[in-house]
């Protein structure tokens, strides 16, 4: 009888815990849109040394959406270096392509 309640007692040491990381861990969440502050960090990272603290430098917020998207994703060749490099390739999507355009139009107008 001892024998029987040492195993119980073992299996459920080890079951339990088990079961609540399955139960807690739960399934991985969708890639969510980039938030602002994640638009604001790769800006800092990637944009501000060439477009500047406040975006004041050869970016035209006047411009279509889609045609400033294409210019991050793409690149684009100015009238001297340095050149708006590609960033596509660097795991810039769609998306946080258009999350920068927001954020570097935000700082244009004053916005943080």
């Amino acid at each position: 009888m001892n024998v029987k309640i040492v195993k119980f007692v073992l299996v459920a040491i080890i079951s339990i815990p088990m079961m609540l990381v399955s139960v807690f861990n739960g399934q991985p969440t969708a890639a969510s849109p980039v938030a602002n502050d994640d638009a604001a960090a790769i800006f800092k990272a990637k944009c501000a040394m060439c477009h500047g603290p406040t975006a004041a430098k050869a970016f035209d917020p006047a411009l279509p959406e889609a045609e400033l998207v294409n210019a991050i994703l793409k690149g684009k060749k100015g009238e001297k270096p340095p050149y708006m490099p590609e960033y596509e390739s660097k795991g810039i999507t769609e998306e946080t392509a258009k999350a920068l355009v927001a954020h570097m139009k935000s700082l244009r107008a004053g916005g943080n």
